[in-house]
C-alpha cells in the first residue's frame, strides 16, 4: 500500500472475476478498493457477528465483507438488480456465511423489524437516503453503520449529491451514534450506535 492509501494489496479472492463480470454488465457502482480495504478490516472486528449488506451490486463490497469476517459471522445482502446480483452469486454462494436476498432495500428493512445486526454498510438509497431510521434501528448496541459515496463523483446518480449534506447532518444530530466523517476514498461515514 502506497504512503498515499491509494494502492490497496492482499485482495479477496473473488475480486477479479467479480470485476471482469461486472465490467461485461456494465455495473459502474461498486465499492472502491479504498472502501473495501475499510469495510474488511471493520467486518473483522466482529467475530461472530451478524453483518447486512443494503445493495449487493455485482458483489464486490460483499467479498471485502466476507474476507474480513470469521468463520462463525453471517452476511445478509440484499438488491433488487437481479442481473448484478447473478453475479455476487456466482462468485460468492457458495461460501455458507452469505445469504443473498433478492428484494427491494425498503421491504427488506420493514421486514427485518425487531431483528439486530452488529455492522450495516449502507450502499443503496435505502438505509441511507431513505429509510435512515429503519436501518439505523436494526443496529445493534455498539454496532456499526457505514455509508461511502459522499464525495463528488462522475457516476452519481441524478440528485445523489444534493441529498448527502441533510443525510451528514442527520446521523451528527443523532444522540445515540459516534459518526467520523473520513475523506478517505469515495468519502465515508462511520458511525456506532453508542452502548
Amino acid at each position: 500500500m502506497s504512503i498515499e492509501g491509494k494502492e490497496i494489496t492482499q485482495l479477496p479472492s473473488a475480486l477479479p472475476a467479480i470485476l471482469r463480470d461486472a465490467e461485461v454488465l456494465k455495473f459502474k457502482m461498486a465499492s472502491a478498493p479504498q472502501t473495501g480495504s475499510l469495510l474488511r478490516t471493520l467486518a473483522a472486528s466482529k467475530p461472530g457477528g451478524r453483518l447486512l449488506e443494503l445493495g449487493t451490486g455485482t458483489g464486490v463490497g460483499t467479498a471485502w465483507l466476507l474476507d474480513g469476517m470469521d468463520a462463525t459471522a453471517r452476511l445478509e445482502t440484499v438488491d433488487n438488480d437481479e442481473a448484478a446480483v447473478a453475479v455476487a452469486r456466482k462468485h460468492l454462494s457458495r461460501d455458507p456465511r452469505v445469504t443473498f436476498h433478492l428484494a427491494d432495500g425498503a421491504d427488506f428493512l420493514r421486514a427485518s423489524a425487531g431483528r439486530h445486526f452488529d455492522f450495516i454498510f449502507a450502499d443503496a438509497w435505502p438505509g441511507k437516503f431513505s429509510h435512515l431510521e429503519m436501518a439505523l434501528s436494526l443496529l445493534a448496541p455498539g454496532g456499526v453503520y457505514v455509508i461511502d459515496d459522499l464525495l463528488p463523483q462522475a457516476s452519481w446518480p441524478e440528485g445523489h449529491g444534493e441529498k448527502v449534506p441533510p443525510l451528514i447532518a442527520a446521523l451528527e444530530r443523532r444522540a445515540d451514534l459516534y459518526c467520523t466523517r473520513l475523506a478517505w476514498s469515495t468519502g465515508v461515514v462511520v458511525a456506532v450506535k453508542r452502548v
